[in-house]
């Protein structure tokens, strides 16, 4: 008979507009995927089936890994839900359907001592969703890793959507063996497919007024990927009016004053930078350098009022430890950097004001180390300035 044991790593993330995706493990195949769920505890009113996958690595076979979508659910609003058709019930809260809008935004996380930190200190802020710009588990190829990894972040995860790209640590490819990122689509589907792009490493989702991209750092980026071809596409499609926020994620980052890393977003920035300028990009969120840094509004290396702001925030936990050491003198460019364990949040106040606040783990949640008031770009007049430039660029084959 199953029981409540059987339902194991759960989460949940966007699946198209107010739908949701619940993933989750069992080790007997015999469960079916399937997601009941309501507004009351334990009444369920609704009842979604879905798909399951599985896979082998080297000598590690995984669970039966579900996903199920649910929906259409009401915005901000309690469900409660239990997979498999028994065990355990979970609940969840959707997004608001207006603005405040409340992310919580950490990187490289590990699952250290410092990641338990980062995960206490997450869970006493109010948030709506968590964005994740790659490196997930530190699994490196020993499987049992992600789902350690699972069990970890599930008493979060489960409640609030994760939103994740992948990083250098998520790849896991064996020449001549393993082509990369098995483990990581398999566990963490993401909706590329409801934005149109044909892999899961890259893909857009809205939420609250919000465009959010998350790009691809370990897949062809360049004016002749697939990926650049389906960002063009993509950022074509936005309007403004209804997302007067534009933000992106990615593992690398293109604006680093750290020795750590140096230069590898360059390839990146050099292919995409024009195309996400012209797009104006409000803020861009990377990981990968185990420090976090926040820059001035730039573009091409210099100081622009219509370029975004660059955030660093690969301080999650990681068991690498710190990167300590940073180019000095502090380029013109960087408003702040620190290397402590932490996390940020973003709080999007209307379409023209968020509040971004970076905070270290050695100090209580509330204290925010970094406070910056960031002033949308479609609020401005770069949008009207720039617009013909923009349909160019759009236009170019």
């Amino acid at each position: 008979m199953q029981t409540a044991c059987y339902v194991k790593l759960v989460h949940i993330s966007l699946s198209g507009e107010k739908h949701m995706r619940i993933t989750w493990v069992t080790d007997d195949n015999s469960v079916p995927s399937v997601v009941d769920y309501g507004t009351k505890t334990s009444t369920y009113t609704s009842s979604s089936h879905g798909e399951s996958t599985s896979y082998s690595y080297l000598m590690y076979s995984s669970g039966k890994i579900h996903h199920v979508v649910i929906g259409p659910l009401e915005d901000n609003k309690i469900y409660y839900y239990r997979c498999g058709g028994q065990g355990p019930e979970f609940q969840l809260k959707t997004p608001p359907s207006q603005f405040p809008l409340s992310l919580a935004v950490v990187g490289d996380l590990g699952q250290t001592s410092w990641t338990t930190s980062t995960l206490d200190h997450i869970k006493e802020c109010e948030y709506d969703m968590l964005l994740l710009p790659g490196d997930l588990s530190y699994a490196d190829f020993m499987q049992h890793l992600w789902d350690s990894f699972g069990t970890l972040v599930e008493p979060l995860a489960s409640t609030r959507p994760w939103m994740v790209t992948q990083g250098n640590h998520e790849k896991e490819s064996i020449p001549f063996f393993k082509s990369g990122f098995q483990s990581y689509n398999a566990r963490w589907k993401m909706p590329y497919e409801e934005s149109g792009s044909t892999s899961n490493l890259y893909y857009s989702f809205e939420v609250t007024g919000v465009h959010v991209i998350m790009l691809g750092s370990y897949t062809d980026y360049d004016e002749s990927s697939d990926q650049y071809a389906w960002l063009k596409a993509d950022l074509a499609n936005i309007d403004r009016k209804r997302t007067p926020w534009l933000i992106v994620l990615m593992h690398v980052p293109w604006y680093n004053s750290n020795w750590a890393h140096q230069g590898e977003g360059d390839s990146m920035m050099s292919a995409m930078e024009p195309l996400l300028y012209a797009a104006h990009v409000d803020i861009m969120i990377a990981g990968h350098v185990h420090a976090y840094e926040r820059s001035e509004r730039v573009y091409k290396g210099g100081l622009d009022p219509c370029g975004a702001v660059h955030i660093t925030i690969g301080d999650g936990g990681n068991r690498e430890g710190l990167a300590h050491r940073y180019h000095n003198p502090k380029p013109f460019w960087s408003v702040f950097r620190e290397a402590s364990f932490g996390h940020g949040e973003l709080k999007i106040v209307n379409s023209t004001h968020a509040n971004w606040t970076w905070h270290r783990n050695d100090d209580e949640e509330p204290v925010r180390t970094d406070d910056v008031w960031i002033n949308s770009l479609s609020g401005s007049g770069c949008i009207q300035e720039s617009s013909r430039e923009f349909s160019k660029i759009l236009m170019s084959p």
